[in-house]
């Protein structure tokens, strides 16, 4: 058999039976066109199931539409960052391919005064900029929870026509729209603005460390930055505070009451109990403003509207601190490995060489924080009220008979609800039926069995010819594709019983399977069990507690699993490829993160 050196064409790759109209439900330019084949072909493209594991509704691909575009603005217009524009990128079968797109040889060295002017004025200010970033950001979160979509009125109030203010209701119910998609726009240039910058820095000090000690492992860089105290956290520790509390106050029969509001019924009939809901609703806003998937579709769910989720995590908390067990991360023991490791390399350079590392290290230790606190202001909060909002202008057009659910605007894009409200006015305006009732129904129908037949085929994971070589520093360091990776994604294994990653946490373990597709069943994971999964997400942290180790499909040395995994001292694999869909719940693995292999014992 010969052995595979290019994965299909997008242009040869059908649609799976009943999704071969998938096409109607993107923009023109997010899609691959016929008369760029040539071109397109000559990419290579991986698929981002990092970030987005799931086909798109029309709507939400406007989450990839802002954050990519903003990516590659930051490094290709803003920063001018030496050797990477940005991130080309389609949406195919329902699924997001991704193509960097490097600098010019010949264009690298004239970008690297504009970058050092640029970023080093960030980086010299790093802290006072920061303070300002989380004042934009919380006003942007501020601005659209101050949204409001009004049922449009039987006439205009008439406060309105005494006081001249010569419009109708449709004004601000459009404006309000408008406003909502330029805030998420807002949002995600907020997003970009230092976190390619966290992650330029890291890398500096990872290339100078590579240059002095050409063996040494990546984790071992890693190493030197984690121990972070970062606000993602923040959501998980304080469910342990309430589990502490709970415990300590004598009021944690009552977490079993039943239902949240059964729950904090029962608290209420004494003064520990009513502490107790004190101390819930003051960690509610923001800190529940976390969604149990990544922020990135609008089925996501936020603990704020789901309060069943963060009560089950206190449950199990408060039953571990009543057996005794431990259940904060071992913050003291890793940031001991973290200057242990330090100050061993550090020893091992010159005096110059040590300057240079104490400089690298310093600003890769400033700035790196930044790389997973952002999650929790932009991918939670943030997304969390624009959802919400979304959710609001769904529901009015429900009202008006536009659809059958709810939730069912996300079936149209951006831009057709746009279209959609001009609609809805329009009839209002003249007193004759709106359009829409008679329209969407009926394409809401025939976009979900597109969608449904979308998600029965799981995506190629990548197309085209890659590289000899794969060199480009962001896509092996976030996504995990490196030249080993794509190999095997190519020939595949002789040994079925074996899979290889990225060494993401050191370690090695050996425990039952347990595979998790949705956040949904989380609930399913028992103790000492290992995680695998396509890909986690921040809000899984409350299961880490009580897992040996985790396996992901895909993710770098900087993925959240890998960061997570450090932090929590466990073992982790990143990158498989496959381990979610080769290995099954139930059997025996060996995980070793040291190494990055993954070893299937038993069966299930």
């Amino acid at each position: 058999m010969t052995a595979r050196t290019s994965f299909p064409s997008a242009y040869d790759l059908a649609a799976p039976q009943g999704a071969e109209a998938w096409r109607d439900l993107y923009p023109y330019y997010l899609t691959f066109a016929d008369n760029r084949r040539a071109e397109e072909d000559g990419k290579f493209w991986f698929c981002d199931s990092q970030h987005w594991p799931n086909p798109f509704k029309p709507f939400d691909a406007v989450t990839v539409e802002f954050a990519v575009k903003c990516l590659g603005q930051y490094n290709t217009r803003h920063y001018l960052v030496p050797p990477a524009n940005g991130v080309d990128f389609r949406i195919h079968n329902g699924y997001v391919y991704m193509s960097p797109v490097g600098v010019a040889p010949e264009n690298i060295g004239p970008r690297v005064p504009q970058f050092m002017d640029r970023a080093g004025h960030y980086f010299m200010n790093w802290n006072t900029l920061l303070d300002q970033w989380l004042v934009k950001v919380k006003a942007n979160i501020a601005e659209m929870e101050a949204l409001r979509f009004d049922d449009l009125p039987e006439v205009v109030p008439v406060e309105w026509v005494k006081d001249g203010h010569g419009i109708d209701n449709t004004v601000p119910l459009s404006e309000a729209y408008d406003k909502a998609i330029q805030l998420l726009y807002r949002t995600w240039n907020y997003h970009f603005e230092f976190l390619n910058l966290g992650y330029a820095a890291y890398l500096d000090f990872f290339g100078f460390m590579k240059s002095q000690f050409p063996t040494i492992s990546d984790q071992s860089i890693a190493k030197m930055v984690q121990g972070v105290d970062s606000d993602l956290f923040r959501p998980d520790d304080e469910l342990k505070k309430l589990a502490k509390l709970a415990v300590s106050s004598g009021v944690a029969a009552h977490l079993s009451a039943g239902s949240v509001d059964q729950v904090l019924a029962a608290m209420a009939g004494s003064a520990a109990g009513q502490a107790w809901v004190a101390a819930w609703e003051g960690a509610k806003d923001p800190w529940f403003n976390f969604t149990s998937g990544n922020g990135f579709y609008s089925d996501d769910k936020y603990w704020i509207e789901h309060l069943d989720i963060p009560m089950g995590y206190i449950r199990d908390y408060a039953a571990r601190v009543q057996k005794g067990e431990e259940i904060d991360r071992p913050t003291a023991e890793i940031a001991a490995e973290r200057d242990r490791i330090t100050g061993e390399y550090r020893e091992l350079l010159d005096a110059d060489a040590q300057g240079a590392f104490d400089g690298k290290l310093g600003l890769a230790r400033t700035v790196f924080p930044y790389v997973e606190n952002h999650n929790f202001y932009i991918e939670h909060w943030s997304m969390s009220v624009f959802w919400r909002k979304m959710r609001e202008l769904s529901a009015l057009f429900h009202r008006a008979g536009f659809w059958e659910n709810a939730d069912d605007m996300f079936y149209l894009n951006r831009n057709e609800v746009r279209d959609a409200l001009f609609d809805l006015g329009m009839g209002w305006g003249v007193g004759a039926p709106a359009t829409g009732p008679t329209h969407w129904p009926a394409e809401i129908k025939r976009r979900k069995a597109i969608l449904a037949a979308l998600q029965s085929a799981p995506p190629q994971p990548a197309l085209n010819t890659p590289p000899d070589v794969i060199t480009e520093p962001f896509t092996i360091m976030l996504w995990g594709i490196t030249t080993d990776a794509v190999k095997k994604w190519l020939v595949g294994s002789d040994d079925s019983s074996k899979l290889e990653g990225m060494a993401a946490s050191p370690g090695v373990v050996e425990g039952r399977a347990r595979v998790i597709r949705s956040a949904n069943d989380l609930g399913l994971i028992e103790e000492g069990e290992i995680l695998v999964t396509p890909v986690t997400a921040p809000s899984w942290a409350p299961v880490f507690g009580k897992i040996k180790a985790t396996v992901t499909d895909i993710g770098g040395m900087m993925s959240h699993a890998a960061i997570v995994c450090r932090e929590y001292g466990l073992p982790a694999v990143t990158g498989t490829g496959s381990a979610s869909s080769t290995i099954k719940t139930g059997q025996m693995l060996r995980v070793d993160g040291t190494t990055g292999e993954v070893t299937i014992l038993s069966a299930a």
